[in-house]
């Protein structure tokens, strides 16, 4: 398997995956993932899901899981994350789940975090070296801009390079400064953490 995939052409139908994790409320012991397929930022393919545990450590497992065992996972080219920390300091390993499904992945959010508050509140953990490993391994935060006029975001990468991350990014990218695969998920995702469970 290559370290990074190098893309020769990036479509304007280039199937991504959006993942985003819905808010953790009513002291549930799991939390709901939506992954959301794009055609670009034009045409929504279908939607998967799956659970993770709350302050737990399978996020990078149960999402590859998700992926490998769709449908669509023979179409889809790219992972985009609406950031790595789910479910309460359930950590995404960006590299392993690059490996995992030979898909790059792309973490965009909208703010650079800082380090050193994440990890005093990951050492409050249990098993907080793995989840600090998992955390230092996403890399650099580089500053991007989808247009002229829209916000920077920050994008951390896996398995792509630089260029070729901006440019999908850049390519999926509706009315907002979120690729659309992102914003739907984000949406989905929020549906679910409000609907209480019994």
């Amino acid at each position: 398997m290559p370290r990074t995939t190098k893309f020769r052409e990036i479509k304007a139908e280039i199937r991504v995956l959006g993942v985003s994790c819905s808010p953790i409320l009513h002291q549930r012991k799991s939390t709901t993932v939506i992954g959301v397929i794009y055609r670009g930022k034009m045409w929504l393919d279908g939607v998967i899901r799956t659970t993770v545990k709350s302050d737990g450590l399978d996020a990078t497992e149960k999402i590859t899981e998700m992926i490998i065992e769709s449908p669509h996972y023979d179409q889809l080219r790219v992972i985009m994350l609406n950031g790595i920390i789910l479910a309460d300091f359930n950590v995404v390993d960006i590299t392993k789940l690059f490996k995992n499904t030979n898909l790059p992945v792309i973490v965009i959010t909208n703010k650079k975090a800082d380090l050193s508050k994440v990890r005093a509140a990951i050492m409050k953990k249990s098993a907080w070296r793995k989840r600090w490993d998992a955390t230092q391994k996403a890399g650099e935060a580089y500053l991007i801009k989808v247009g002229p006029t829209s916000h920077p975001i920050f994008i951390q990468i896996a398995g792509i390079s630089r260029q070729d991350a901006e440019n999908i990014v850049k390519k999926t990218c509706a009315k907002i400064d979120v690729p659309e695969a992102l914003n739907v998920a984000n949406l989905i995702a929020k549906g679910f953490g409000e609907i209480k469970i019994n």
